[in-house]
């Protein structure tokens, strides 16, 4: 990850939850998911979480291998499991609860539609470059 993205979110965030992002941005990246954002919610009334990592695939089938690489890449990097996984079944919008972060892999119509990123207008969100 480019090291001026991890700066504009990570102004407050404990070192851990820096560390899950970095690992779960390294997963979406490795199976070619794209339109990564950051949504730091620290500090906000009523989160469930510090953050929100949200990206898409192409496919459900891509939506699937971008789950199964962020899973194995934190395992891999923080000895971490998630706490919850929903949506392999149909794979159009999976979501990794990791406690302190989520992270949400979407088809880009269902992320359309469900659009968590305007649900969380007032927290910071950092879009993550897509690598070609």
């Amino acid at each position: 990850m480019h090291p001026e993205i991890i700066h504009t979110y990570t102004h407050i965030m404990t070192e851990n939850v820096k560390k899950l992002i970095e690992a779960a941005v390294k997963g979406i990246q490795e199976k070619k998911g794209h339109s990564v954002n950051i949504v730091d919610m620290e500090g906000m009334e009523g989160v469930i979480c510090q953050a929100f990592v949200v990206c898409e695939g192409n496919s459900p089938s891509q939506v699937s291998a971008i789950s199964d690489s962020v899973e194995e890449t934190i395992l891999k990097e923080l000895g971490e499991k998630p706490t919850r996984i929903a949506g392999l079944e149909n794979a159009i919008w999976v979501a990794m609860d990791y406690v302190d972060i989520m992270v949400h892999v979407f088809l880009p119509e269902a992320r359309d539609f469900y659009n968590l990123e305007e649900l969380w207008q007032d927290a910071a969100i950092t879009e993550v470059p897509d690598i070609d």
